[in-house]
């Protein structure tokens, strides 16, 4: 890590996120939801659409994004102060990972340097242009989302990732907390493994229980992104870094993560609509103008 030195100053941050349409985290009060595994296939479900995307793995720690995409063994480029991202499925990538020659080296940071480390791959990175740059953040409300946070003087919205159960629900309610306590739009919840198909019968079965995510966005008027199951093959696919939306695009899974870029994709119209009938097209679905973003 020592070898890239970090130079970055906020203006070159601002500079870069000018070439990017939308900035959104990926957060959640728990760790063990499956929350990288829900960023990279979002992130692919946008580029097999068409989108430009730009994947960048804030989780300093315990980076996920390397193994994802199969490239744990890569480190990034530099060409004096600026860092070239890595690519795989048409998605431009940038992790703490990258930055270090053994991959299971221990990255041992405190708070200061971490935030000049994510200042570092959030502008010395060369980005261009995107429609998307997701930014996967280790779970929790501490250093690494609110580095972010303040690095991009807010992005368009978060999407919060958990799971069924109350244990997980208890820490996503704190990620919504944080989340309005920095005025930062969520656009929605994931609820992650919200059921098992039995591979006999084909009835579902709800190991981690069931609706937690669901009562959340009741609660917090909220809007539900949709159900992600169990998928064995989710789990093989990420741990050989293959791409599961391609080999298993007419899975449930796939069209839950298919779905909930699509959900994405309005929530950000009705934020930052281009004119007046975009506005109005988008908003067919609402069930009233007077709770949408574009018409408070």
């Amino acid at each position: 890590m020592s070898e890239c030195e970090v130079t970055t100053e906020p203006s070159a941050i601002a500079l870069r996120m000018q070439q990017i349409k939308h900035k959104l985290v990926v957060l959640s009060g728990k760790g063990g939801v499956g929350k990288s595994t829900v960023a990279a296939n979002l992130a692919r479900s946008m580029s097999a659409k068409g989108f430009k995307v730009g994947l960048l793995d804030a989780d300093i720690h315990g980076p996920s994004i390397p193994t994802l995409f199969n490239l744990a063994d890569s480190t990034a480029k530099q060409f004096g102060n600026e860092l070239i991202p890595l690519e795989a499925d048409d998605i431009k990538l940038m992790s703490s990972g990258f930055l270090i020659a053994d991959p299971d080296q221990a990255v041992i940071v405190r708070g200061p340097m971490k935030n000049k480390l994510l200042g570092q791959m959030l502008g010395d990175v060369d980005w261009g242009e995107l429609d998307y740059l997701i930014i996967d953040c280790p779970p929790g409300t501490g250093d690494e989302p609110l580095a972010i946070c303040q690095h991009i003087d807010l992005p368009d919205g978060a999407i919060v990732v958990t799971t069924p159960q109350e244990v997980a629900a208890a820490d996503v309610r704190k990620s919504i907390q944080f989340c309005r306590k920095l005025d930062l739009p969520i656009l929605g919840i994931i609820q992650n493994m919200s059921q098992f198909s039995c591979p006999k019968c084909g009835e579902p079965i709800y190991l981690f229980g069931k609706d937690g995510g669901r009562r959340i966005c009741e609660k917090f008027n909220l809007a539900f992104l949709g159900d992600i199951p169990i998928d064995p093959a989710v789990g093989v696919s990420g741990d050989a870094g293959e791409c599961f939306l391609k080999k298993h695009a007419d899975s449930t899974t796939a069209q839950a993560f298919q779905s909930a870029v699509e959900q994405i994709d309005m929530a950000l119209k009705r934020q930052h609509p281009t004119d007046e009938g975009e506005c109005d097209s988008c908003c067919s679905g609402c069930s009233s103008s007077e709770t949408c973003p574009t018409h408070a």
